[in-house]
């Protein structure tokens, strides 16, 4: 059986923009899971977690780059590590930019496939574009939702190159789901679970399911 690391922010670890936690089976690694049928996908979704940036106005790690090797060596062997992540990069205090979230891709990419694995081969990656911010009364008042520049609406130029230099998978989830306007970034259910089916065919055709 194939097994899958599914690394993101609070869209991996589904946070409801409603508030509290989507159902276990409305998220996207476990509608992934469901779809491939032969396929193990672990959730390791933080909420606030950026590519390769610090937040020290929090009491957890959301530096991605610095806790991935920790989770390689934690669930290896693995066959596919599926990154989604910048949304956080491009709030206005980190650092407001999709090239940089892009740069930060590049780097999650390197450290899978550098990883001194003890187990198996290094593992295949994915990387996917998160959906874009939409407006919404929250993000009109920065005291109740982190402000974000627009500059996700590059995530998809960005990602995709940085996907095709490193020879790597890609996939753009803002083709198949849209965040909520209650809050302007958060999933609601439906589209939560559009991106797990959305990724079921790329990564059958990548793992050769």
């Amino acid at each position: 059986m194939k097994t899958i690391l599914a690394f993101g922010d609070s869209l991996t670890w589904g946070f409801s923009p409603k508030g509290g936690r989507h159902d276990y089976a409305d998220r996207w690694p476990s509608v992934l899971e469901a779809g491939l049928g032969e396929a193990r996908v672990i959730a390791e979704g933080l909420n606030g977690r950026t590519t390769a940036s610090d937040d020290w106005t929090v009491a957890s790690d959301r530096n991605g780059a610095r806790v991935l090797p920790t989770l390689l060596d934690t669930h290896q062997p693995l066959d596919l590590v599926v990154i989604m992540l910048g949304s956080n990069d491009i709030k206005t205090f980190v650092t407001g930019s999709a090239f940089a979230a892009a740069n930060g891709m590049k780097r999650l990419a390197e450290i899978v496939r550098t990883f001194p694995y003890g187990y198996g081969d290094a593992p295949q990656v994915l990387l996917v574009a998160p959906p874009l911010t939409v407006p919404s009364p929250r993000n009109a008042v920065p005291a109740s939702v982190s402000p974000r520049s627009a500059d996700d609406a590059l995530f998809d130029h960005y990602y995709s190159q940085t996907a095709s230099d490193l020879g790597v998978g890609y996939f753009n989830a803002a083709s198949v789901a849209t965040a909520s306007p209650i809050d302007g970034v958060h999933l609601d259910a439906a589209n939560t679970r559009a991106i797990g089916e959305g990724l079921i065919p790329v990564v059958k055709s990548m793992l050769g399911l």
